[in-house]
């Protein structure tokens, strides 16, 4: 069965928005962006503003969605990301509201290739949103089921 995250490409002056967490494995620290799982009922847009907001205390605007990045992990399971860009109000201070991220930080490209890494995906979301990959958020549907 698929997991389905999202995750969330945000730029401010040639840096971008990412949360240090604990690897769920080594206990270690590792770079993510702010992404993490949709729950049962939840609208992918919806889960991405919740995300970023409770790992960074910031509001997220998406603008645009990147990619969709399937993986099987090393744990067996399959994981469905779905990775959109946007934007937090300017001038913000980001401060994570989850007790599981230890810190957000805005790292350039660089800075990023020297880091510890979640995953693979990190570096190839940024590297897609970098290269321009926009498709419009309309891509999702939206469907409500009424009672």
């Amino acid at each position: 069965m698929w997991a389905l995250t999202v995750a969330a490409v945000v730029e401010r002056g040639g840096r971008f928005l990412f949360v240090e967490e604990p690897d769920k494995v080594t206990g270690l620290p590792v770079i993510n962006q702010p992404a993490g799982h949709v729950e049962p009922g939840e609208s992918v847009l919806d889960a991405v503003r919740r995300e970023v907001r409770e790992e960074t205390g910031l509001n997220f605007t998406p603008e645009a969605i990147v990619g969709l990045y399937p993986l099987k992990a090393a744990n067996g399971q399959d994981y469905f990301r779905v990775c959109f860009t946007g934007s937090v109000p300017e001038g913000a201070v980001a401060a994570p509201e989850d007790p599981d991220i230890l810190r957000c930080h805005w790292l350039s490209r660089s800075e990023l290739e020297a880091a510890r890494l979640r995953s693979g995906w990190v570096l190839r979301c940024l590297e897609d949103a970098l290269a321009g990959r926009r498709h419009p958020l309309d891509l999702v549907a939206e469907i409500r089921v009424e009672r």
